[in-house]
């Protein structure tokens, strides 16, 4: 099973953070820079929670509010759910599924180490089974059949009934 450090070995382990008494604007501007979906509130080196574009379509724009003057931690998810490398892949699809969430940051030690979204997840999930279907696919085509292997002998295949 593919675990989140395998991610984050091919995919990098960025992440972007924004102060969680930053401007909305400002994180959106960052998002937007960064073409990321969310991005992390720290105060220092703590995580505190995370704003997504979703936050921002339900707490700002459906609300009126002007994202120049409200604050990250105005809007931002407090309750942050958090893997670890070693994680497993069916572990934080399992988890996303499970809170309706499309981010999980990566934490060891209490130091944020990345982040991993639900594409990320979605995309390991299907490099592993395709490497699975080739390995079949290898193994069928280099094994006889048991056909192959009476005409070896030298015996007559059996005609099929239909």
């Amino acid at each position: 099973m593919k675990t989140v450090r395998e991610i984050l070995n091919k995919k990098g382990y960025d992440v972007y953070t924004i102060d969680y008494q930053a401007t909305v604007f400002d994180a959106l501007k960052l998002m937007a820079e960064k073409e990321i979906g969310s991005v992390l509130a720290v105060d220092g080196e703590n995580l505190v929670g995370i704003l997504s574009e979703r936050d921002y379509a339900r707490k700002i724009a459906l609300q009126g509010k002007f994202s120049k003057e409200t604050k990250v931690n105005e809007i931002m998810s407090p309750k942050v759910i958090v893997v670890n490398l070693d994680n497993t892949v069916e572990e934080c699809m399992a988890l996303m599924s499970g809170k309706k969430i499309r981010h999980l940051p990566v934490v060891e030690n209490e130091k944020l180490k990345g982040i991993v979204s639900i594409g990320d997840i979605v995309k390991a999930q299907i490099d592993e089974h395709e490497f699975v279907i080739d390995q079949l696919v290898q193994y069928i085509a280099n094994t006889p059949s048991i056909i192959d292997e009476d005409l070896r002998k030298g015996k007559k295949p059996v005609p099929s009934i239909k």
